[in-house]
């Protein structure tokens, strides 16, 4: 049974699905990691596959764009219950992340599964 978008555990804006493909003219390879670390914070960070080794603790939320999305373990069991939505803002991307340098990054919002839109994360 496919699962619907309400339930789905990550999303992406229209935003997001065109800053994937942009940064996939340069780095076709790529996949998305949210840590929730001190040094990432809240963004999803977005990294070509062969340079990101996955932790045995992260879980796989999905795909974006084609993309995998991964959390952190710790990450993922305070928010199991939320669904991320990938967004884009202006500004910077984090130091490592492939959406640096191209004055947008990605910024995660959340809401409860099947409530309405509430951003937890900035």
């Amino acid at each position: 049974m496919a699962e619907s978008e309400n339930e789905a555990p990550v999303l992406a804006t229209q935003q997001a699905l065109d800053l994937i493909l942009e940064i996939q003219q340069d780095h076709p390879d790529i996949l998305f990691h949210q840590s929730g670390g001190c040094c990432d914070g809240s963004s999803p960070m977005c990294y070509p596959k062969s340079e990101f080794r996955i932790g045995e603790n992260d879980v796989r939320l999905g795909e974006i764009g084609g993309v995998p999305f991964y959390i952190s373990g710790g990450q993922y069991e305070a928010w199991k219950h939320t669904q991320l939505i990938i967004d884009v803002v202006q500004g910077r991307g984090g130091m490592f992340s492939l959406d640096n340098g191209r004055e947008r990054r990605f910024l995660t919002r959340s809401r409860i599964r099947g409530g309405e839109s509430c951003p937890i994360f900035r």
